[in-house]
């Protein structure tokens, strides 16, 4: 195994961290804290609630899982970097970083996927709704969405670690696929993988969601006002997390391809975008678009406040 595989790396992402390092791991500091607090409570109320005990719910709690692993996989090593002098990590520690970020990533596609196909037994097969989306069939795609990701990303987690580094510093603030920039010749294995994964992980789920949903909206408009009102009121939250989550890969490799003399500033801020944005989005879009867990949240605060 190459020993430079374990030399340090240099993250030279940051801007100006000395002049406003507090001001920095404050404002992350206050982020994680309102990532893990709000999806962690919406994921406490499903659990609580018998009645919110149903597929839909299961796999609302399963992303908002996701989106706590998702932070925690990024916010401790940030914070501790803008506090340190200098930010660096050991390669070891960025490829974990890497597989972790997008295992979640995969597995979030794969989840929506599963989501999409129980919304459309649900709207149009609901006499059979029950014998098809039994507790069986929501464990299988919960574990097989995790699973597939993981062993994805593993394979090319491998392949990298095996592989020579010529450079010691990019320009990122955390490991995303940015760091294949680090190594002298990228094999034609990982780059060929790296298409499957994409395939595989990305393009097909999201592609089954949206003709799942497109299917739904035609079925729907054949129906009654009430049955349209309940399908757009069910698949709408779903959507635009789909919608938010699509996009906000794309910028993440969209900027992970971006050349080095792209100023460092603004391409600082497109990253932090990756780390924020989702992680606060799905739980204010299912806490508020979904009137079970609204409901549940109303009564929680109203309870705690008196």
């Amino acid at each position: 195994m190459d020993k430079l595989n374990f030399t340090d790396i240099t993250l030279s992402g940051f801007v100006e961290i000395d002049k406003y390092r507090y001001l920095y791991f404050c404002i992350i500091f206050i982020l994680y804290t309102l990532i893990i607090c709000s999806n962690s409570t919406i994921v406490y109320l499903i659990w609580r609630h018998k009645n919110l005990h149903e597929p839909m719910y299961i796999f609302i709690a399963a992303l908002l899982f996701n989106g706590v692993m998702y932070s925690t996989t990024i916010y401790p090593k940030l914070m501790s970097d803008f506090l340190s002098e200098k930010q660096t990590i050991s390669y070891s520690a960025c490829l974990f970083q890497y597989f972790m970020f997008y295992l979640i990533t995969g597995s979030e596609f794969l989840l929506l996927a599963a989501m999409a196909y129980d919304r459309y037994v649900s709207i149009c097969k609901p006499l059979r709704y029950p014998t098809i989306m039994r507790k069986t069939t929501v464990s299988i795609l919960l574990v097989m969405s995790w699973f597939l990701s993981a062993c994805h990303i593993t394979v090319q987690v491998i392949l990298s670690f095996q592989t020579k580094l010529c450079r010691f510093h990019f320009t990122g603030i955390f490991c995303n696929n940015s760091f294949f920039t680090l190594q002298c010749a990228r094999p034609s294995a990982l780059t060929a993988f790296g298409v499957v994964c994409l395939i595989n992980l990305v393009l097909l789920p999201m592609l089954f969601t949206v003709f799942t949903y497109t299917k739904i909206f035609t079925i729907s408009q054949r129906s009654c006002k009430e049955f349209r009102r309940k399908a757009f009121e069910t698949c709408l939250p779903h959507l635009l997390v789909l919608i938010s989550f699509t996009g906000l890969m794309t910028y993440d490799v969209t900027i992970a391809r971006v050349e080095s003399d792209f100023p460092k500033t603004a391409r600082f801020i497109m990253a932090l975008q990756t780390v924020l944005y989702h992680p606060l989005f799905n739980p204010f879009i299912y806490g508020l678009k979904m009137k079970e867990i609204s409901k549940h949240l109303k009564r929680l605060f109203i309870r705690n406040s008196m």
